[in-house]
């Protein structure tokens, strides 16, 4: 590995432009711990894709480290592909800077030949994943940093199925990036290679959308329900008021404050949906209209959370688990009135509630466990062509309807949320009642993340050693139930602690470890691929007895949770 020495002397010539070299002296001059965080790696792809902070430097986002992955990915498509017009799409976020980086992506890829349709505003990550597929490319480029803070960017690649990279290319491409030096980058641009799109792939889009996020609601149904809809400075404001308006939702309140897209996401203080705080203004406006449910979404619109009414009429901000296994339960059950074809299957991650592995179980439909990352769960339909997809989720607020966008996806299941809500309204029922009944029927599934954020150098190596630890003296008992089962993904191993036994994980290797106890209990610990965090998962279950209330077996499950927590210190 380059020293970070090296890697300054590099960035203090040719060719990076004067701009950027004078930063780099003014990091040498002024601030050597910004400096050293600056070069001291390179940006990885992970989980979903390449993102960090924007700045100078090779683990920095910037023209030349998004320029070397381009100039890459351009020479892998050119390398692969010999008799066709090579295609691609891309199309960014909200963020600062994101619709210059996606000018600079276009320009690099078509400087070196490549066929470029390039958004002519910003649009949401479900339309990047649908328009690959739509505009028959051969990749797709989104720049997105999810719902990372306002100084972060990102770059997520999607292939000719509209799912971002997975073996085999994702390593080949990789290879290819490394070999690449930023004197390679190609920025001169052929513009007849570059083409805007807009209109005619957003109705595609929406029309989609409505397709497969609709299922027979009662347009008095429909007038019945109040939604709030929040996009948090985002670029959902380009696709879900247009979707529900289409679906025939019309009372439809926006929280206005929060409409304008805006990369410094100004009234948040963070614009992730899993957050409560990041709701308040949705939740103030949901009160003030009697709104029926609260729909949140993160910046690229591939997240969403939800807020419903419970049984003390308060709204009340739904875990990803949660809405998963209500959106699972009821497209099963529309599947299950239309008969079964016998190839269905549901899907979610390693993570997630266990509790998704009953539904299937009970609908005798096929179940799949991925790695985190639809990236994963968009692999499974590629490579089971003969099966038939229903639907799936993982626990960080992600949600894909059906195949016909390859990544999840905050547009086609806020529909599909309005759909459950608004039929369960006019049953006498409501999203809540539906969930309680799914703990009644197959047990109460309780779920609390923790995530820790390291930040820089020592940060990283700080998570290392917590993983290596964990690895190294493997946990034996958990609030007071013995540890039965060890999976290992980066080993790919799973112990057997009652047998003694080892079999192997049928899945890629990944830096996660996951603990299963007597009761039912379930703990992972898993380093984030996209941010400087560790993050550590407690599932917690509970049959509900005859004659107990939901109310109790909750409290006895919160109980259980602060206990493992507090046993295993992990904040």
């Amino acid at each position: 590995m380059e020293s970070i020495d090296v890697k300054v002397r590099e960035w203090l010539s040719e060719p990076f432009d004067a701009g950027t070299r004078k930063e780099v002296e003014m990091m040498q001059q002024e601030n050597a711990e910004l400096l050293k965080d600056s070069f001291y790696k390179d940006l990885e792809f992970g989980t979903g894709g390449m993102r960090g902070v924007m700045g100078v430097g090779t683990n920095r986002i910037n023209k030349y480290t998004l320029g070397k992955s381009t100039q890459g990915l351009s020479q892998y498509l050119r390398d692969k592909i010999k008799d066709e017009e090579i295609r691609a799409v891309i199309a960014y976020d909200c963020r600062n800077n994101s619709d210059t980086l996606a000018r600079v992506v276009a320009e690099v890829f078509s400087a070196n030949g490549i066929k470029v349709f390039l958004f002519s505003s910003l649009r949401t990550t479900p339309e990047l994943s649908f328009a690959v597929k739509y505009l028959d490319c051969h990749c797709g480029i989104v720049l997105t940093a999810s719902h990372n803070p306002p100084e972060y960017n990102g770059y997520k690649v999607y292939w000719r199925d509209g799912g971002q990279l997975v073996p085999p290319q994702d390593e080949e491409i990789i290879q290819t990036i490394d070999n690449t030096s930023y004197s390679d980058i190609k920025f001169e641009a052929n513009e007849a290679l570059i083409e805007m799109v807009d209109q005619v792939v957003d109705d595609a889009f929406v029309e989609a959308s409505v397709q497969n996020g609709s299922f027979e609601t009662p347009a008095s149904a429909k007038d019945e329900l109040t939604i709030v809809f929040t996009p948090l400075h985002g670029t959902s404001i380009t696709a879900i008021p247009q979707t529900l308006a289409k679906a025939g939702y019309k009372n439809v309140h926006i929280v206005k404050e929060q409409a304008e897209p805006n990369g410094n996401f100004p009234t948040v203080k963070s614009p992730n949906p899993e957050e409560k705080a990041a709701l308040k203004m949705a939740t103030e406006l949901a009160e003030q209209v009697g709104a029926d449910i609260l729909i949140g979404t993160d910046p690229d619109s591939d997240r969403l959370g939800i807020a419903v009414r419970n049984k003390a009429g308060e709204m009340e901000l739904l875990t990803g688990n949660q809405t998963m296994v209500v959106m699972v339960d009821y497209l099963l059950q529309k599947r299950l009135k239309q008969g079964f074809k016998g190839n269905e299957f549901i899907a979610s991650t390693i993570v997630s509630t266990p509790m998704l592995r009953l539904i299937a179980q009970d609908y005798n439909v096929g179940y799949e466990e991925v790695l985190t990352g639809f990236k994963w769960i968009a692999k499974l339909i590629k490579d089971n062509p003969d099966k038939n997809f229903v639907g799936g989720g993982e626990e960080s607020y992600g949600f894909m309807v059906g195949d016909f966008v390859r990544d999840k996806d905050a547009v086609t299941s806020t529909l599909l949320a309005c759909e459950i809500a608004a039929q369960a309204k006019a049953e006498g029922s409501s999203f809540f009642e539906r969930l309680e009944s799914l703990y009644i029927k197959y047990g109460y599934f309780k779920e609390h993340l923790i995530s820790l954020v390291k930040k820089g150098m020592s940060g990283a190596q700080e998570i290392d050693n917590i993983m290596k630890d964990l690895r190294e003296h493997p946990l034996q008992e958990i609030n007071g139930s013995r540890v039965v089962l060890i999976e290992d993904f980066q080993e790919s191993k799973s112990f057997n602690q009652i047998e003694g036994t080892v079999k192997e994980i049928d899945l890629p290797k990944s830096n996660v470890l996951i603990f299963y106890t007597e009761d039912g209990s379930k703990i992972a610990a898993r380093p984030s691929g996209t941010e400087p965090k560790i993050k550590f998962y407690i599932s917690v279950q509970e049959q509900v007895p005859s004659g107990a209330t939901l109310e109790e077996v909750n409290s006895k499950l919160d109980a259980r949770i602060a206990a493992i927590n507090a046993e295993l210190a992990f904040e």
